[in-house]
């Protein structure tokens, strides 16, 4: 799907749609549990998705009624299963150790760039654990973890730690041990507040996870609003509705980062909008909030003076190398970037041009080149625009019920 945008002001109101975060770690700590869950999630998307087909293969009944998911849990572990995470990393790195756990033989495929982004160091802590993984996809995994230590380099991904918390949680105990750095911490302490709900005993005291035999417990569960999504309308200067401003998404910073490039923000009982309509550059620290870089590198490129966003080295390994991609991104439309080893810098300019680009199968990409199109005095034509389905299927309709012009070629 192609699309073009014809630049209109954008003004009005949006209810946040659900945290796929919190939707992922939800569905499966429900699969995992004793008894039935109620899962309120207000959208789905492609991710969501791919998680709730591979529960289902690996033996967890879910329903679906609306916006509610009907979960029965995974009783006993089947003897051999095949699932598809298609391109959703959460959803492999979460499942792979708890597949470990289950010890259920299982076939794993996935789709686009995901085979090609790392599974070391998890890989090879499941393996000493007592799991076979094959090397190449799709990948064959044999054998079982049991509860016992696990090392992790804490700068790698925060969905390995998920992944072996909820295993482990399966498994009736065990300890992580996370070597600093920690990147992306916000992220763990999601899968914390989720595995807590569903009555996990886990402690925590100097980078080490201490989960304790407790097994988890079928509750009813409401998935928050995103701020990850939220961010893109925010910063076209659109109200979000139903967010949480104490929530553990690190992608709530997004206020922060507005307020440091001199956005006022309105909030009243959980709806933010920003007024971004003068901006200047800011130093941009990228380690909590990797998904935010491409709407903020957006912003940037037509805010006064310099942003340097930094600390960024794992946007290289996300559905695109989104140092890269961002820059390309916006440079196709008349931005001033220069690509860094860990980063981007970004030089201002009133307007920008305008053009075609492409969404480098990256949703991120997609609805950020949208988010330019509004700071641009000619047309945007954005290309396969449809990777906007992996987060934020109704993107489009929303951003047309906004004011803006979003046609499909």
């Amino acid at each position: 799907m192609d699309i073009r945008i014809t630049p209109a002001p954008i003004s009005g109101s949006i209810e946040g749609i659900a945290s796929k975060s919190f939707a992922h770690r939800a569905l499966i700590c429900a699969a995992l549990a004793k008894g039935k869950s109620e899962i309120r999630i207000n959208t789905t998307s492609a991710d969501i998705e791919a998680t709730v087909g591979c529960l289902r293969n690996l033996g967890a009944g879910i329903i679906i009624d609306g916006n509610v998911y009907y979960v029965t849990p995974i009783e006993k572990p089947l003897d051999c299963a095949a699932i598809d995470c298609n391109e959703s990393g959460s959803t492999l790195r979460f499942l792979l150790p708890v597949i470990c756990a289950l010890g259920t033989k299982t076939r794993i495929c996935a789709s686009g760039r995901l085979p090609e982004r790392p599974l070391s160091p998890l890989k090879e802590e499941l393996i000493r654990g007592g799991a076979f993984i094959s090397d190449a996809f799709p990948l064959n995994v044999s054998g079982s973890i049991s509860g016992e230590e696990f090392t992790l380099r804490g700068d790698v991904s925060s969905q390995f730690v998920t992944g072996l918390l909820m295993a482990l949680s399966r498994l009736g105990g065990g300890r992580i041990n996370l070597l600093p750095p920690v990147q992306s911490r916000p992220y763990v302490d999601i899968t914390l507040q989720v595995l807590r709900t569903f009555g996990a005993d886990i402690k925590e005291k100097n980078n080490t996870f201490y989960i304790n035999s407790s097994p988890l417990t079928g509750c009813d569960f409401t998935v928050e609003a995103d701020w990850s999504n939220a961010a893109f309308p925010l910063c076209m200067g659109a109200e979000v509705t139903g967010l949480d401003p104490r929530s553990a998404q690190g992608d709530k910073e997004i206020i922060t980062v507005l307020k440091n490039m001199g956005a006022e923000i309105f909030e009243n009982n959980g709806s933010f909008r920003a007024d971004v309509s003068r901006l200047h550059g800011c130093e941009v620290d990228a380690g909590n909030i990797p998904d935010a870089v491409p709407v903020i590198a957006t912003l940037a490129a037509t805010a006064e003076g310099e942003t340097v966003i930094y600390n960024g080295e794992r946007l290289r390994i996300k559905e695109s190398d989104r140092i890269m991609t961002t820059a390309a991104m916006l440079r196709s439309l008349g931005g001033d970037v220069t690509e860094t080893a860990d980063g981007l810098i970004i030089n201002g300019k009133n307007i920008l041009d305008g053009g075609e680009t492409d969404s480098f199968n990256d949703h991120r990409i997609a609805m950020a080149a949208a988010v330019a199109a509004c700071r641009c005095k000619g047309d945007v034509i954005i290309r396969n625009a449809e990777a906007v389905s992996k987060s934020y299927p109704g993107f489009f309709d929303d951003y047309n019920k906004l004011g803006g012009k979003a046609d499909v070629l």
